[in-house]
Formats: C-alpha cells, sequence, structure tokens
C-alpha cells in the first residue's frame, strides 16, 4: 500500500508538472504565437509519433496512479455520503470535468499549436477552446452516466458484474452510433447535402450498389482543420458518408469519386457493425481482466467509488494492450474498401492521384516505422495504397 501511495505521489508531480510547463508555454503562445514554419513532413510525422507515445504512457501512468492518491480518497469519502445510486457518477464527473480543464493547455500546445505551425488549421484560438469545452461538459456527463450505470450492476450483480456489464456495452454502442451523428457532432460543425453536378455523380455511383437513398453529407472540416478527409458513421436510419469541404474544395471530381467509392466501400461491407463487433470483444476482454483486482473479492472495497476507478485503469491497460488487433482490422478493412474502389470506379489511377494530393495536403508521410504503424495506425501507409493501386492498374492494362 505505501508503495501505491509514493508511486501516486510521484506520478501527480510530475503529471502537474508537465500541466504547468504546458500552461507556461501557452501563456507565450497566446502572446506572441510562433511563427507558420515550412511544410516539413517528417518533422511534423515525428513530433506527431513522439507524442502519442508520450500521451500513452501519461494516461496510463494516471490512469494507475489515481486511484491510490489523495485526491482519490477524498473523492471517494465525499461521493459516499451520497445515496447509492448517485454515488459513482458524484466521483466519476467531478474526476472527468477537472482533469479535462488541467488538459487544455496540453492539449493547446500538443493539439493547436502543433497543427498551426505547420500550417494545418486556420482555427482561432478562442473558437477552439470553445469546442474544447463542449467537449470537457459532454464528456463529464458521459461519465456520469456511465459510471451510474457501472455502479447499478456492481451492486445488482456482485460476482458477474464483468458479463453484465459486456452484455449492456453493445447497446449503448449502438446508441452512440445513433446519438453522435444527430445530436453530437452538430455541435461542432455544420452538415447539408452536396449539390450540384457533383452530387449526382456521387449518387449515380452509390445506385448502382443498391445505396442511392444514402445520404452523402458536406461537413464544414475546415472550421478546425485544413487537412482533407472523408469516412462513414451512424447505423440503421443515421447511417451515412461524410465528406469534408476541404477535400471536396480541393480534389478533382475523380479524385473525390474515388474517396467516396471507398467510403462507400465500408458502407456496402457495413464495416461500422464489423468495428462495434470489435468494440465489444474489446470492452469484454478488459471488464474480465478488471475483475482480477485484489478488491473485487472484498464486497467492502467493492462498493466504494473509488473502485471505478481501480476498474477505469485496468480496463485502460487492456484496451492498450489489445489496440494493436483492432488497428489490424481497420487496416484490413481499408485495404478491402480500396479494392471496393478499383472495383467501382475502374479506374485505380484516380486512387494514386487521391492519395497523393491526401499526402501533400495533410503533410502526411507516405510510410511510418511499422511499429508505429501496428500500435497506432488505423489505416496501413500511403505508399503500401498507392503501390496497391498501381499494381491493380498494370493487372487491367494486361488484361
Amino acid at each position: 500500500m505505501k508503495k501505491r501511495r509514493t508511486y501516486a505521489l510521484l506520478v501527480g508531480a510530475a503529471g502537474l508538472s508537465y500541466v504547468a510547463w504546458r500552461a507556461w508555454q501557452s501563456r507565450t503562445e497566446l502572446s506572441s504565437p510562433s511563427p507558420q514554419g515550412e511544410p516539413d513532413v517528417l518533422r511534423y510525422a515525428q513530433e506527431r509519433r513522439g507524442l502519442a507515445v508520450l500521451g500513452t504512457l501519461r494516461s496510463l501512468a494516471q490512469a494507475w496512479a489515481f486511484p491510490e492518491s489523495p485526491v482519490a480518497e477524498v473523492l471517494d469519502a465525499l461521493a459516499a455520503r451520497a445515496p447509492a445510486w448517485l454515488a459513482p457518477a458524484a466521483f466519476a464527473a467531478p474526476i472527468t470535468a477537472v482533469s479535462a480543464l488541467l488538459e487544455l493547455p496540453v492539449d493547446f500546445i500538443e493539439g493547436y499549436v502543433t497543427e498551426r505551425r505547420y500550417g494545418l488549421t486556420e482555427q482561432r484560438p478562442q473558437a477552439w477552446l470553445a469546442d474544447q469545452l463542449k467537449g470537457v461538459a459532454l464528456a463529464t456527463a458521459l461519465s456520469a452516466i456511465l459510471a451510474t450505470i457501472g455502479g447499478a450492476v456492481i451492486r445488482r450483480v456482485p460476482q458477474g458484474w464483468p458479463l453484465v456489464g459486456a452484455a449492456i456495452s453493445l447497446p449503448l454502442l449502438a446508441l452512440g452510433n445513433i446519438v453522435v451523428p444527430l445530436y453530437v457532432m452538430p455541435l461542432f460543425n455544420r452538415f447539408e447535402p452536396i449539390e450540384g453536378e457533383i452530387e449526382r455523380r456521387l449518387r449515380a455511383l452509390a445506385e448502382r450498389y443498391g445505396c442511392g437513398n444514402a445520404e452523402i453529407l458536406k461537413m464544414n472540416m475546415s472550421a478546425q482543420t485544413t487537412k482533407a478527409n472523408a469516412f462513414v458513421i451512424g447505423i440503421g436510419s443515421t447511417h451515412r458518408i461524410v465528406i469534408g469541404d476541404t477535400l471536396l474544395d480541393n480534389f478533382t471530381p475523380e479524385e473525390i469519386e474515388f474517396v467516396v467509392a471507398h467510403e462507400l466501400g465500408h458502407y456496402v461491407a457495413h464495416d461500422t457493425y464489423r468495428l462495434m463487433a470489435a468494440a465489444e470483444a474489446l470492452v469484454t476482454a478488459s471488464l474480465l481482466f478488471a475483475a482480477t483486482l485484489p478488491e473485487n473479492r472484498d464486497t467492502a472495497m467493492r462498493e466504494r467509488p473509488r473502485f471505478l476507478a481501480q476498474i477505469s485503469a485496468r480496463v485502460a491497460l487492456a484496451s492498450t494492450l489489445l489496440r494493436p488487433l483492432v488497428l489490424k482490422l481497420t487496416r484490413d478493412r481499408e485495404r478491402a474498401a480500396d479494392r471496393f474502389a478499383v472495383a467501382a470506379t475502374g479506374a485505380p489511377a484516380w486512387g494514386v492521384a487521391a492519395f497523393e494530393r491526401l499526402a501533400e495536403q495533410n503533410l502526411a508521410e507516405t510510410e511510418s516505422p511499422r511499429w508505429y504503424e501496428i500500435l497506432f495506425a488505423s489505416h496501413p501507409s500511403l505508399r503500401e495504397r498507392i503501390a496497391a493501386l498501381r499494381g491493380a492498374a498494370e493487372e487491367r492494362a494486361r488484361s
């Protein structure tokens, strides 16, 4: 116990020192912003990789340290005074809100300032802060809801809570895929139907695959970034293809058609449901791992609000360790969507042009180190994807 307390204090002190350093940098940036530098793909990629690794290590260290910290003890004692059904939310919501607010200077420097320095955002700091505060509010509300549900499951099914929790998570994932497109994303961006010749071209493409009624929406992605992107989101009636204005305004009609054909590949293959299944498997494994906590055998400890923080630490570790398996699935599905786009358009050269333009506009390196791709990348490298498209073009030329 003493070693764990010492670890918690050391991690807490290191974490606060890091936040203080980023806060000092934020103050300097606000008073005298760094000049925009020359586009440097390699340097940008190296910086992003370093921040991704550091962020993962910080998150894990803090998740494991927090349950043993004095702050957790005080919050646990205060939350325990609330009614049993409310205690988990009373414990989780303040933690989420305060930790997210403390992280704002870190997010400002490592996210906003980094992107601005490389010319990848034109967003004003005030608009960035407004988006972040919306995110804090949503995260706090979500943590309160999940903590309330989790606490109720643990109280009612003290021995089988991991499996019951996993069973409940599936409808929650489905609900999230309905709520997020309809109510959450519009808080940050505008979504409107694509019109004109490009809409007719894309609609004709979708109709060939029985998806003529699919929603194809334009998103004002330029409000946050200059990077181009498109994605599929939602399930059922909220299932839609979203294209950023940063892509629509800078890509040729042929390149746009290939990108949408790629997204149509996800749409037709119901990849959203595949990812939901993968997420459900990840949640189940993580909760079963969390159940190995020694405190899980102690009824008194299990009923404390702080038990949720201990579960969260185990879930965070298990999720991080299992993440490469989920990422492998997403990379495989991206390759499948590329193959679908080639078959749908009959023009792999359009895909090559689109990916080359994407690399230039997004300042994306064409190939990351193998370890980074395995641990962090949801997409195959652009070099691999372009090579596959060129191979498809050669094969078509021979046939």
